[in-house]
């Protein structure tokens, strides 16, 4: 609720003005009206007067507006007289209704006054802002007083419950109820507040809170009351959380026991709770939060705190659904200073404290963890267990532990345990099940704690006050098992109520002596209870829900059938009535109806636990973990709820001892203990309610008001109130107030009170049922006083019009009679000044005037006896005259006492007058502002009548608009028409493009085919290329073969060398030879040498060439690593897109239950398309619903009337919220389109880089063909090489053709090679046709889709057409049917008038009743004006909802575009991965192929490096051999030593070389092998990867191509719906144009009687300034009568010194009489003295005689003065008198100006309520439904404008994003193919290098062979030895014969031996070799001869 804020006085917001409710006024106005409640969907109910009853209809005067409408009579509801306004006990209400007690409630509200008493209830309005009646003062002011003492508060409910408590001796319980937000918890803390400081013990007892055993007292942190506040805040802070509806909502409930002694003071408390929602630690709905303490902990937790709980930022948990959303006006960090304060204060230790925000945070890093779904198979794994290990540090477990545990968990099935591999899904739930189970357990402790905390007192508790803060009756659209737990715990609650309110009733009733037969109201809510509660015969929700917990395949929906199955029946217990009702079943509580969905019931009552985790926890090295989860074995383990096999449910079943305990058995038991403490205690019930959604102070909403004293059992206890007899009255109350209806009842003199009341009630004959007479009391039915009141003011009424009429005819008699006086008066004045004028003229007359006084001289002595006698009759005359005076004296002294009072009287009038000047001076200022105003509201209304006016022509214009819309209608109908054409020529064409996708398919699998048959035939020549190296292997055998027969022919070299030393010198000569042939060896070996080094350089240059290749993968790299970041921008691009339009679509919801009913509706057509009769049915069927709907409508259209009257109420504030969004929207536009400008300038940057990077690739090309070039150089001169190595072969000999055949064969093979590497070119080429051909196919899918997109647009656009087209039609409909009934009412109203006005017009002529007839003609004119601008109201508020639907449907529109154009992108997106995942995997196959085939040749490569290193190590044991027989032949052939030992070291740096090479050759295979080993890996993991992803691709690709053929086949169904439906919405529309022409003749019918009626106002205008003039001429007659009045006041006042003047003048008057007495006395003694002078004596008498004439005249005089002084006086006070009577009159004429002006002031209060009624439906109907439809047109039009913009831009964003991509996917696509020319060049390049190997076995061939030609020289040389054998054998024989003396003849034998050594010689010595060989033969002849 609130705390005291300023300085405002309290009491207005406690006590009632009863000044203002005891107004007579008022009561006479309800007296006169006959006021009742009617309903009101606006107000909830609305003040009315009954004017008519018609049957069972009523016909009303609405109080507020003077509208007359038709009651239902069971519809209206009494209004209780206004004593009973605002009253504090609700209960005493006479007519106890809903109406009246909203009606209270409100006024009290409004008033400032949030309590009001209802029976036993305290009813609590939230007033959402702070009040100052909360503080100490008010706490005291409440202190010791009883209930009915003060005013309603809840220190009230406290005091009274501690009152009873301690008085009593029983316990009280304060049960707080109501929904979140309505301030439940805030009372509590202030019943809290109140007992803690009324019953704190530190006051009296400081010292009593130590026990007497202990030496030391114990040193506490905070004394008990303290630490019973402080134990709130933590409360708060863990179990409150901020919802939509509260910001600090306790999400939990709670029993707060505060302990008392016996002397009553608190000694300690006990909290218990009930039903935390723990789901919401999980997760939070839309701009929720979680609980308070996260938001603490994270907040205000300092670094090092940080650092031990492993906190992160709020973003970083999942947890945290809505990331951190402050509180307006609180800070989570001060919130956690007071949090942690408050924890010191309840003695929390620094460990617990520490432990508490551990297992905080661990909750919110239960969050973090994150599972993977494996690809094979559906198991659950977690990728990164950093999470888990944070978790695990927090709570004290083993990772590995908990990660086995959640992924692969223990399950005990039957008698074994099996571990079960658990989902992703089923892993998350586990993680969130704990999460939950973690906090609860954390939330059970922490109220534990505080418990132990508050009962740390050893004193004993002699009772208790419980307060119960729970949540009220919840009734949502779908509600779920907490609410069924809420509304059970509400229904036990309120029949606890029931109950006891009964009883109290009944007691009193017993007191009283009243005869009643005992009802338990308790007993009407037993059935509901039993339904839920009951465990058997038949059992109730929660029993079934138990039962069905423990069944293994159970399911919520078994739940739902077996619970219709035994409950079915119930009275309290309702099916869904249709199938598409979401609700699963119903029960009926007292509130209402309430639907239950049963979704995950079952999980929830069961609440499962992973049971290994829990054990984890259990066994943690945590011990506060380990003990919040020391209850493991009680909690439902996974193997519960996996399913239990039937022996195990069966023993688990009969064993229900050891078993878990559900949700629902918990919160039942907990309950009836509840239960059965609160039936132990004596209840006080607060019900407190929200007064709006809006949290604003001053608003209520009568329907939510309402529905929560439905819910809170306030109208329920009304409802019991009703049956008993709710109003009472004590007999003396009751007589003093009723008397008077009963006058001659009761005698006279006492009676007793009972006795006078029973003769009362007789006398009024009252229904003996309605009442019953107590002890003390008379008690009434609910109704009967205000009929009493009724007649009670009418007898008043009649009592005082008798005597005002009494005093008005007292008050005419008195003015008759003094008119009579007033004419007898004139009479006499009259005939005496007409015998003054006759006589004025005549002479006889003036001559007897002047003569007269001359006619006493004669006779003196006459005269003097006369004068004597005169005299005595003077004397007398004097007696008598002071006898007069005595007389007049005293009556002057009581006319003065009277002039006093008088005067005091003045003084009061005066005073009164002065008032009444100020009065009136007030109310001529008032008059002058009232003038004012009219002026205003003149000139306003002359405007408004110009604006009307201007108005009219708009209507004119609007009219000519419309008939434009009309042909623009049916221009775009033609258009429409043509358009489906088209369309049908775009679903033909759809069709042709879906046959041409299919003949695609077919190639695609055709191709598929032959690139299998490809795979075949690369196969086959893999096959063959085998074949060709075991033919290669045959070749090396027969090498081989050859060598051993080297090896025969070296052993006959051996053999023959004995032959050598004989040969020696014939070896010399040769040695010439021999060097010539050492010099051709070496020339060979230099070439050899340099083909070696060529090879080096080439070699080189293929390692830079690769290395560049590996540097160009690295740029690509590079740039693939710029593509995807740019992908990436681009994504977060489409994202921030993504956003922009998810903000502007907030109203899918609509879209999304329109898109299921269109679901529904296309699966209903898509069954029924085979048949045309079902299409029939369908038809009729729809047409029955649009009849169904059209009437739902028409009922909508009633309901929404008064709705819209709110709407454009909340219009202005929606269009000011609007405009700021607006604002905001364009900042963020602004914003994004500065972001792009960024992002443009990065991606033309990137594009920059891109263009770089090209450049440079272009450049490495460039690089690589010369590189090529200078290769094919190389290759050029290896080919001049092999032609001169061909010519040499072509010297050698027989070896040389065999090898030549050989080298054939190979060159064959290599042939077929090539051709095989032409083939797979080939293949390539085919390949990337095929790959062009899929390209060309994906953009012709592109355009097809494309195509198809335009369609759909189209598709769309008639949708929205049609979709218009049927919206206009119906709205039509609406308006034709609505006008129809408004036509025949206005006919049937018409005919009433016409027969009404003949009969006034006879009437007329007869009767003088005209001004009646006009009156009531008037009236009847303004009703039908009322209604027929009530019709254009309804006419426009139709328009402005017409153009609402149409920006919605528009808002619809745009948003299936979007998600159209998502969708398109997607495929886009899905067609190019596709095609990507296609490339990516031929790739993968050429490179497996390629891989395999440099496999082959590395692994053909090493077996022929084998060989050669074989061949090479047999040639280095041959020359070995040749070494060691030089070495041996050394002794005899001296002089080759040098050169044998060069040869030898030739030889040596041959075998050096050739070793290396060997080594070099060697680890060139070790890298093949291991690159080979790698590559056979990556590509079987490639080829797996690939395949997979194939396959899904595959997949997803299949479904995606079914449910584009379903959304095509639900198009073209929703085609021939749409045709169907506009050859109706054609034929509709034709229809609704006769019906606009007839709708337009009635609005001009309309106008002319609305121009009529301003007419008639300006009539009444008219009259009121008739009214004000007569006003006017009022107030100046008052004026002048207060004018007169003054000016009598004044003559009074001088007639008064006139009178004080008169009586000065007889004073000496009488004075100057004394005198001449005593003058008279004296001379009568000087007459008697002296006789002698007589003469003197004459002369004196005549001198006396003259003085007494003298005196006489001055007598006469005086006398004359004295008469006209009595004349005067009586004149006065005649004049005092009429004065008097004047000023009565005057007051009361005052008064009846007074009553006339009030009458005038209330006719001008009327008539300025008519002027602004007029006004505002004038402006209301005119200004502002144009000012309306212009800012609608105008925002429309902006908004169009800004999203077509928008939509533009967007569009050119997503083309230029797509042209990106493309580019992007080109680029990507080229640096594909030229990757694979780089591979293609690598082939060529490794296909070069085996030509280069074969180039150096052949360069090593020919070695062999050069090795074989010197075995030949060898052999030479031997055939030399031997010739030179022979020649020394000649020479002996010639030695021989010269000894003898014989001749010598050697020419013949010479020529012969040079022919046979010739023949034995090579072929390559030529003639001249033989010539120079014989002239050496002949010197080495002649040598021995000298």
């Amino acid at each position: 609720m609130a705390q005291r804020s300023g300085q405002e006085d309290p009491e207005r917001y406690l006590f009632v003005d009863r000044a203002v409710i005891y107004n007579p006024a008022t009561q006479a106005d309800w007296t006169a009206k006959k006021l009742v409640w009617i309903p009101s969907e606006r107000h909830g109910f609305e003040a009315a007067s009954i004017k008519e009853e018609k049957g069972d209809e009523v016909l009303v005067e609405l109080a507020e507006n003077g509208k007359k409408a038709l009651v239902n009579k069971d519809d209206i509801q009494k209004m209780n007289p206004p004593k009973f306004s605002k009253v504090e006990d609700m209960a005493e209400l006479t007519c106890l209704n809903e109406a009246s007690v909203l009606h209270n409630l409100k006024d009290r509200y409004y008033s400032g006054l949030i309590y009001t008493y209802s029976g036993l209830f305290c009813v609590v309005i939230n007033p959402y802002k702070n009040l100052p009646i909360y503080s100490e003062n008010i706490i005291e002011m409440y202190r010791g007083k009883k209930r009915h003492e003060m005013p309603p508060h809840i220190y009230a409910i406290s005091e009274s419950a501690y009152r009873c408590m301690l008085q009593d001796r029983e316990d009280q319980s304060i049960l707080c109820t109501g929904e979140s937000g309505a301030g439940k918890t805030e009372n509590t803390k202030k019943v809290i507040q109140y007992l803690a400081h009324v019953a704190s013990s530190h006051k009296g007892r400081k010292d009593h809170n130590i026990p007497p055993e202990s030496p030391k007292p114990v040193k506490h942190q905070g004394e008990l009351e303290r630490q019973l506040l402080q134990a709130n805040p933590i409360l708060e802070s863990f179990g409150n959380a901020k919802t939509v509806k509260n910001d600090n909502s306790s999400r939990f409930g709670k029993f707060i026991r505060i302990n008392f002694d016996v002397t009553g003071y608190i000694v300690g408390a006990n909290i218990e709770t009930y039903l935390l929602e723990k789901s919401r630690a999980v997760r939070q709905a839309k701009d929720e939060r979680t609980f308070h303490i996260f938001y603490q902990l994270l907040a205000g937790a300092g670094e090092h705190l940080k650092s031990d709980l492993l906190l992160e930022g709020f973003n970083n948990y999942r947890f945290l659904s809505n990331g951190y959303i402050p509180i307006p006006g609180q800070q989570d960090k001060d919130n956690f200073q007071e949090t942690m304060e408050a924890m010191h204060i309840m003695g929390f230790s620094h460990d617990e404290i520490l432990s508490m925000l551990k297992v905080v945070s661990s909750v919110l890093q239960f969050g973090n963890i994150s599972f993977k779904k494996e690809r094979n198979t559906d198991q659950a794994s977690m990728p990164e267990n950093t999470v888990a290990q944070k978790l695990c540090h927090l709570l004290g477990m083993n990772v590995m532990e908990f990660t086995r545990a959640i992924l692969t968990p223990r399950i005990k099935v039957g008698r074994d345990y099996v571990q079960k591999a658990q989902t992703k899904e089923q892993a998350d739930f586990a993680v969130e099940a704990l999460a939950k189970a973690t906090y609860e357990r954390l939330f059970r402790w922490l109220v534990h704690r505080i418990n132990k905390a508050l009962d740390r007192t050893k004193r004993q508790g002699a009772s208790f006050i419980g307060i119960l803060d729970i949540a009220g009756f919840e009734i949502f659209e779908l509600n779920s098992f907490e609410q069924l737990c809420i509304n059970y715990t509400n229904e036990k609650l309120q029949q606890l109520f029931n109950h006891t309110m009964f009883i109290l009733e009944q007691e009193e009733y017993q007191r009283e002596g009243i005869e009643w037969n005992f009802i338990d109201f308790g007993l009407d809510l037993q059935p509901c209870i039993d339904l839920i509660e009951r465990p058997a015969n038949p059992p109730g929700v929660l029993a079934l829900l138990d039962e069905e917990c423990w069944f293994p395949k159970a399911t919520d929906k078994t739940f739902v059938e077996k619970l219709v199955q035994e409950q079915g029946t119930h009275s309290k217990f309702q099916k869904p009535r249709q199938l598409k009702d979401k609700a699963d079943f119903c029960i009926i509580h007292y509130a209402g109806k309430v639907d239950y969905k049963a979704d995950e019931w079952l999980m929830k009552n069961m609440d499962p636990l992973n049971d290994n985790v829990a054990t984890l926890l259990h066994q943690s090295s945590d011990k506060f973990v380990a003990e919040l989860w020391k209850d493991v074995d009680r909690i439902v383990g996974l193997d519960q709820v996996t399913g239990i096999t039937e022996t195990a449910f069966g023993s688990a079943y009969k064993t229900k001892k050891g078993m878990f305990r559900t949700v629902g058995q918990l919160y039942k038991e907990s309950l009836t203990k509840l239960m059965a403490t609160l039936r132990n205690t004596n209840p006080n019930f607060v019900r407190c309610i929200i007064p709006n959604h809006e949290k604003r102070a001053g608003k209520l909403d009568p329907h939510l008001v309402l529905d929560q004293l439905r819910c809170n059992g306030v109208l329920e206890g009304i409802r019991i109130c009703r049956q008993g007899f709710p109003n009472r009255i004590v007999f003396q109350e009751f007589r003093q107030r009723y008397e008077i209806l009963t006058p001659n009842a009761i005698p006279k003199g006492f009676m007793d009170g009972k006795q006078a009341c029973e003769r009362m009630i007789r006398a009024l004959e009252l229904d003996p049922n309605l009442y019953r007479i107590g002890q003390s009391k008379i008690f009434f039915r609910a109704g009967v006083l205000a009929h009493l009141e009724e007649e009670r003011d009418l007898k008043i009424t009649d009592i005082i019009i008798f005597f005002q009429a009494v005093c008005r005819g007292y008050l005419a008699r008195k003015a008759f009679a003094k008119k009579q006086q007033q004419l007898s008066a004139l009479k006499i004045l009259q005939r005496n000044c007409a015998a003054y004028l006759k006589l004025r003229h005549w002479q006889w007359w003036r001559v007897f005037t002047k003569v007269k006084p001359l006619l006493q001289v004669t006779r003196q002595e006459e005269e003097l006896q006369a004068k004597d006698e005169e005299l005595m009759k003077v004397k007398e005359k004097q007696t008598k005259v002071e006898a007069e005076l005595e007389e007049m004296e005293r009556k002057h002294q009581q006319l003065l006492e009277e002039k006093n009072i008088l005067a005091e009287q003045l003084q009061a009038e005066t005073e009164l007058f002065a008032e009444a000047e100020e009065m009136r001076a007030r109310l001529a200022a008032k008059k002058q502002e009232l003038e004012e105003i009219l002026h205003d509201l003149e000139s306003r209304v002359e405007e408004e009548e110009e604006r009307n006016q201007i108005l009219q022509n708009e209507k004119k214009k609007m009219q000519g608009h419309i008939q434009d819309l009309e042909e623009q209608l049916d221009e775009e109908e033609g258009a429409r028409q043509k358009l489906q054409l088209e369309k049908v020529t775009a679903e033909a064409k759809i069709k042709k493009m879906e046959e041409e996708i299919l003949l695609l398919e077919d190639q695609n699998s055709k191709f598929v085919k032959e690139k299998k048959l490809m795979e075949d035939r690369i196969a086959e020549c893999t096959s063959q290329l085998a074949e060709e190296e075991e033919k290669a292997k045959n070749l090396a055998k027969l090498k081989n073969k050859q060598e051993m027969m080297i090896t025969d022919l070296e052993e006959r070299l051996k053999k023959e060398e004995k032959t050598r030393q004989e040969l020696e010198k014939a070896k010399r000569k040769l040695d010439g030879e021999t060097t010539d042939l050492q010099d051709q060896i070496a020339e060979l070996q230099a070439q050899i040498e340099e083909l070696k080094i060529q090879l080096a350089k080439k070699e080189e240059e293929l390692q830079a060439a690769l290395a560049r290749g590996d540097e160009e993968a690295v740029q690509k790299n590079n740039a693939l690593k710029v593509i995807r970041e740019l992908q990436a921008q681009i994504a977060e691009l489409q994202e921030d897109l993504e956003s922009e339009k998810a903000s502007r679509n907030k109203a899918e919801k609509q879209k999304r239950d329109l898109s299921e009913e269109l679901e529904a509706l296309k699966t209903e057509l898509e069954d029924t398309l085979d048949t045309t009769a079902a299409q029939q049915e369908l038809r009729t069927k729809r047409e029955q619903e649009v009849a169904e709907l059209k009437k739902a409508i028409e009922e909508e259209t009633k309901n929404h009337e008064a709705q819209i009257q709110e709407i454009r109420q909340r219009h202005a504030t929606a269009l000011e919220e609007l405009s700021e969004q607006l604002e905001q929207a364009k900042r963020f536009k602004a914003n994004l389109e500065k972001n792009k400008q960024g992002l443009e300038s990065d991606n033309k940057e990137l594009a920059c880089e891109v263009k770089v990077l090209q450049q440079v690739k272009a450049e490495s090309e460039h690089k690589r063909k010369k590189l090529d070039a200078q290769v094919q150089e190389l290759t050029a001169k290896v080919t001049e090489g092999e032609r001169l190595r061909v010519e040499l072969a072509e010297k050698a000999n027989k070896l040389q053709n065999e090898l030549d055949n050989v080298s054939s064969l190979l060159e064959e093979a290599e042939k077929k090679g090539i051709k095989f590497a032409k083939d797979a070119a080939s293949l390539e080429s085919q390949l990337q046709d095929t790959q062009e051909l899929l390209q060309e196919e994906t953009r012709q899918k592109l355009n097809l889709s494309s195509r198809i997109r335009q369609l759909e647009e189209e598709k769309n656009n008639l949708q929205e057409q049609q979709e218009e087209e049927e919206e206009a039609r119906k709205n039509l409909e609406k308006q034709m049917l609505a006008l129809q009934l408004q036509l025949a009412d206005a006919k049937k109203k018409v005919d009433d008038d016409l027969g009404t006005i003949e009969g006034l017009e006879e009437n007329k002529k007869k009767l003088l009743k005209d001004m009646e007839s006009l009156s009531q003609r008037l009236e009847e004119k303004a009703m039908a004006f009322d209604k027929l601008e009530k019709t254009k109201n309804r006419l426009q508020q139709e328009l402005d909802d017409l153009m609402v639907d149409l920006d919605h449907q528009r808002q619809i529109v745009s948003n299936l575009e979007k998600k159209q154009k998502k969708f398109d992108q997607m495929l886009a997106e899905e067609k190019n991965i596709s095609a990507r995942y296609a490339e990516e995997r031929d790739r993968a196959e050429a490179e497996a192929r390629e891989k395999e085939t440099k496999a082959l040749s590395l692994a053909r490569a090493l077996e022929e490096a084998l060989e050669a290193k074989e061949e090479f190590e047999r040639q280095n044991k041959q020359l070995r051999t040749d070494m060691e027989d030089l070495m041996s032949s050394k002794d005899d052939v001296g002089k080759n030593v040098h050169e044998l030992e060069k040869s030898k070291r030739t030889l040596e740096q041959q075998v050096e070389e050739m070793r290396t090479q060997l080594e070099e050759l060697e680890d060139e295979l070790q890298a093949t092998e291991d690159a080979k080993l790698r590559l056979e890996v990556n590509m079987q993991a490639m080829k797996a990867q690939f395949e997979r992803d194939l396959q899904a691709r595959d997949e997803q690709n299949e479904e995606k191509k079914r449910m584009l053929v379903k959304q095509v086949r639900e198009l073209e169904a929703e085609l021939e719906d749409e045709r169907k439906q506009r050859a109706l919405a054609v034929a509709a529309k034709k229809k609704m144009e006769m019906d606009l022409k007839d709708l337009e003749g009635q609005i001009e019918a309309a106008n002319k009687a609305r121009d009529e009626a301003i007419k008639q106002l300006r009539k009444l205008q008219a009259q009121m300034k008739d009214y004000q003039r007569e006003l006017e001429e009022a107030r100046a007659s008052r004026d002048e009568i207060f004018a007169q009045s003054k000016e009598s006041e004044k003559k009074l006042k001088g007639l008064e010194a006139e009178i004080l003047q008169l009586q000065e003048e007889f004073a000496a008057s009488e004075r100057a009489r004394r005198h001449a007495e005593q003058e008279r006395d004296e001379l009568a003694d000087e007459i008697a003295n002296s006789a002698s002078g007589k003469s003197v004596l004459l002369d004196e008498k005549r001198r006396l005689e003259a003085r007494i004439a003298q005196l006489e005249e001055e007598l006469e005089e005086e006398q004359s003065n004295m008469e006209l002084l009595n004349e005067r006086f009586r004149k006065t006070t005649l004049q005092v008198d009429t004065l008097n009577s004047e000023l009565a009159g005057e007051r009361s004429a005052a008064q009846k100006s007074e009553n006339a002006r009030q009458q005038l002031e209330r006719q001008n209060k009327e008539l300025k309520a008519k002027l602004q009624e007029l006004e505002g439906s004038v402006k209301s109907k005119f200004k502002a439904t144009i000012s309306t439809l212009e800012a609608k047109i105008v925002q429309l039009e902006e908004q169009l404008e800004q999203e077509a913009k928008e939509r533009a831009a967007a569009n050119k964003l997503v083309r230029r994003t797509e042209k990106k991509l493309k580019e992007v996917f080109m680029q990507v696509e080229d640096e594909r193919r030229h990757a694979d020319q780089y591979k293609e060049q690598m082939e060529k390049a490794n296909a070069r290098m085996k030509q280069l190997k074969r180039q150096l076995e052949e360069a090593e061939e020919e070695a062999t062979r050069a090795n074989a030609s010197r075995r030949k020289l060898q052999r030479e040389l031997d055939d030399a030895t031997e010739a030179n054998e022979g020649l020394s054998r000649e020479v002996s024989t010639l030695k021989n014969r010269l000894r003898r003396g014989g001749p010598i003849t050697f020419s013949s034998s010479r020529s012969g031996r040079r022919q046979l050594h010739i023949e034995g010689a090579s072929l390559e010595l030529s003639d001249d070799d033989a010539e120079s060989k014989g002239s050496d033969v002949n010197e080495a002849q002649a040598a021995p001869a000298e």
